[in-house]
């Protein structure tokens, strides 16, 4: 499928969402793919590109991601899932198949609980739902700008620029270099003050996003995803910060707590599977 993708606008509640559209609906349900934290709609076009043409394919910037409306904050995934959910119910009128990567897979999780007739079934791609004891700690307190993803780097030239920068960079060394290319692309918005480029999703907002995931527990949803489910999980090890993605942040036993799910392992990849083998995972 290698057509670019038609862009719309949805008007979702807090504001407007961009979304993206390949092919048209046929017989098979469509599919709908949900971003992680940080990253855009367009991260999927690689994936797009290796599934059969006749496939109608629907991916969207989240809400503080690519083209979307941004909110204060993203520490409270509600205002995702809320805009997500109500994405979902107007855009569609028949179930869906739901991909989605990191935070796009615990966000599949919770429209597919939220709306069970909204799905016909989800791959979680390394999906951030950590064990449940994650989930009971109490996070040191920090300010958004104390966390190292605010210091990101924002401010760009060109897109080019910015794939020199990352190319020989950790992790995006491992990415393929045309997935490399799309985020940078895609990834960057004209500055507010008019000079150059800088990030479509702000460092600052980012890290809110970061700092407010152990504060949304799944797993009392979990029981309620009755569609079936692929967990797709990235290598197994110590992960060295919470932002240490070299490693799976996804719990192991995520697939025995869904109702109708299997597990998947891919341990020669790290948590960036769409971006590190997106032939492979298009032809999951």
């Amino acid at each position: 499928m290698a057509q670019p993708p038609s862009e719309h606008r949805f008007a979702a509640p807090g504001g407007d969402l961009c979304w993206f559209e390949w092919g048209q609906p046929g017989v098979e349900p469509s599919l709908l793919l949900l971003h992680a934290t940080g990253f855009h709609a367009r991260c999927w076009d690689q994936v797009v590109a290796a599934l059969p043409g006749d496939r109608h394919i629907v991916a969207v910037d989240l809400p503080g991601h690519g083209r979307s409306f941004r909110p204060e904050t993203l520490g409270d995934w509600m205002t995702i899932g809320n805009a997500a959910g109500a994405f979902v119910s107007a855009q569609f009128d028949r179930p869906v198949f739901g991909v989605g990567h990191s935070m796009g897979g615990y966000l599949a999780v919770r429209l597919a609980a939220k709306l069970p007739q909204a799905f016909s079934g989800l791959l979680l791609v390394d999906p951030v739902i950590m064990p449940p004891a994650a989930y009971q700690q109490t996070p040191r307190q920090l300010m958004v700008a104390e966390h190292p993803v605010a210091r990101r780097r924002n401010r760009w030239d060109s897109a080019d620029q910015m794939i020199t920068h990352f190319a020989a960079r950790p992790p995006y060394a491992s990415w393929r270099p045309d997935v490399l290319a799309d985020y940078c692309r895609f990834g960057l918005v004209k500055a507010a003050d008019g000079e150059g480029l800088e990030l479509a999703c702000p460092p600052q907002l980012e890290a809110s996003a970061y700092m407010g995931s152990a504060g949304n527990n799944p797993h009392a949803m979990l029981d309620q995803v009755h569609c079936p489910v692929t967990v797709l999980r990235a290598r197994n090890g110590e992960r060295g910060s919470t932002i240490d993605f070299s490693i799976s942040p996804t719990w192991p036993e995520l697939a025995s707590a869904l109702p109708n799910a299997v597990d998947l392992h891919w341990s020669d990849l790290s948590h960036f599977i769409p971006m590190e083998a997106p032939d492979r995972l298009a032809g999951l």
